[in-house]
């Protein structure tokens, strides 16, 4: 119940401008709803494992093809290479999200994992410039 009243009190002084505005928020408010989060996670969880990331740089002057590995636990991507901080959510049907960050470099990107290999869209900004390319995933 005081999850509910932190709501109201939160969306209280907003006025819905149109239904998809309205829609934003009952999504919001669902999405904040405890035990949400562990839903995701736990549909995720099919993807837990170890795997294996290749990144191609289709765009730029960044290194042409990059290997390294990731651990996916409760849905939640991370990885043990002491060179770069990843970060990032696989969500239902395996859409991907990640963050990898290095010093000032930093790359985002996008995509789908199957149960044993997956591709997505990459892009992001370092030493070298801006590059972006697809990523390629297996299952280790």
């Amino acid at each position: 119940m005081k999850e509910t009243s932190r709501l109201r009190a939160l969306f209280a002084g907003f006025r819905p401008r149109s239904i998809a505005w309205a829609a934003a928020v009952v999504v919001a408010a669902v999405t904040a709803m405890p035990g949400a989060a562990d839903a995701k996670a736990a549909h995720a969880a099919g993807y837990d494992g170890s795997w294996n990331v290749l990144i191609i740089t289709q765009a730029g002057t960044c290194d042409q093809i990059y290997s390294f590995p990731v651990q996916i636990v409760g849905g939640r991507i991370a990885s043990n290479a002491a060179t770069a901080n990843v970060t990032g959510l696989v969500g239902r049907g395996g859409s991907v999200a990640v963050r990898v960050s290095s010093g000032g470099s930093f790359a985002t990107g996008t995509g789908r994992l199957g149960l044993g290999s997956g591709a997505g869209r990459w892009s992001g900004r370092g030493s070298a410039g801006v590059c972006s390319g697809r990523w390629e995933a297996t299952r280790s």
